[in-house]
């Protein structure tokens, strides 16, 4: 029988078919192969006959891709999550995530939480931030359900991928989608504006006919240092048409004259936030060892 897995917990998998969840251990031969079930896998089950809806995964299907934050497979999709206040949205650490996710090939957008809270200034600053950006945009308040029913079908046949910094609204967003209670909700630190992580583990939440909700827990941090520095410029898709109209072929796109990606961003053809987060990462890989 074939499933797919939708949570992962202390060595059992969690895999729906279509007569039910089924609680399964990985067959032992996993470990030598160097294979681990994921959560989004499509798997085949040999059910336990003494045992209902317990059983064995015995194959794992071929993946499309594969994520390692969240360690999640077959995502047809990446949402974005940040929020328009408490906690200010750090753009370093979204550029970043957006940069690691345009070199794994899955399609992203944006998602604004707690926009209950947003003034006008913090609206008008995350809109120039990704300006020229080709990211599509949602904006959301949990709390007052606006956005809700629109962001509800981008979300449609697809399985995406929840992703964003603590505190953000995550779970009361999942809340709402799903027009229940199914996540606990973190209160916010007033000293450090961090939410506390109330995600611990991938897992997949129905969301309709063929749709489901990844959640995934919160980061402060995104490691790129994988992402081939002379590539990155690559990772911010509205550079690109600005590359090959640059003096020389070998511009780094920092200081060197004649650079056109550099005078779009002085000139509002894309955003300045965004450059400057290229240059900081440019830099960042430059310090690195390749061997």
């Amino acid at each position: 029988m074939e499933g797919r897995i939708i949570k992962g917990i202390g060595g059992f998998y969690y895999v729906k078919t279509p007569d039910g969840v089924c609680e399964c251990k990985a067959r032992g031969a996993f470990r030598n192969e160097g294979v681990t079930p994921l959560v989004g896998d499509f798997a085949e089950v040999e059910k336990d006959p003494d045992r209902p809806f317990t059983g064995q995964i015995v194959k794992i299907k071929e993946r499309k891709n594969e994520l390692l934050r969240p360690k999640a497979a077959n995502a047809d999709a990446v949402f974005l999550l940040f929020s328009s206040a408490s906690p200010k949205p750090s753009f370093e650490v979204l550029n970043r995530y957006l940069a690691v996710s345009e070199e794994r090939g899955i399609p992203v957008s944006l998602v604004v939480t707690k926009t209950d809270l947003a003034s006008e200034e913090s609206i008008s600053e995350i809109l120039s931030a990704f300006s020229g950006a080709p990211y599509p945009m949602h904006f959301c308040s949990s709390f007052k359900g606006e956005g809700i029913p629109e962001l509800k079908e981008a979300l449609a046949g697809k399985l995406t991928v929840f992703a964003g910094p603590s505190g953000v609204g995550k779970s009361s967003l999942i809340n709402a989608l799903l027009e229940k209670k199914v996540m606990e909700v973190g209160a916010l630190s007033k000293k450090i504006e961090r939410g506390k992580n109330t995600t611990r583990h991938a897992e997949l939440f129905p969301l309709g006919e063929d749709s489901f909700l990844l959640d995934t827990p919160g980061f402060t941090s995104v490691d790129y240092d994988f992402l081939v520095r002379e590539n990155l410029a690559l990772d911010f898709p509205e550079f690109i048409p600005f590359l090959t109209k640059c003096r020389f072929s070998s511009c780094t796109h920092r200081t060197e004259e004649g650079c056109e990606v550099r005078k779009a961003a002085e000139n509002g053809a894309v955003s300045l936030i965004r450059y400057r987060s290229y240059v900081e990462m440019l830099n960042h890989l430059y310090t690195l060892r390749r061997y």
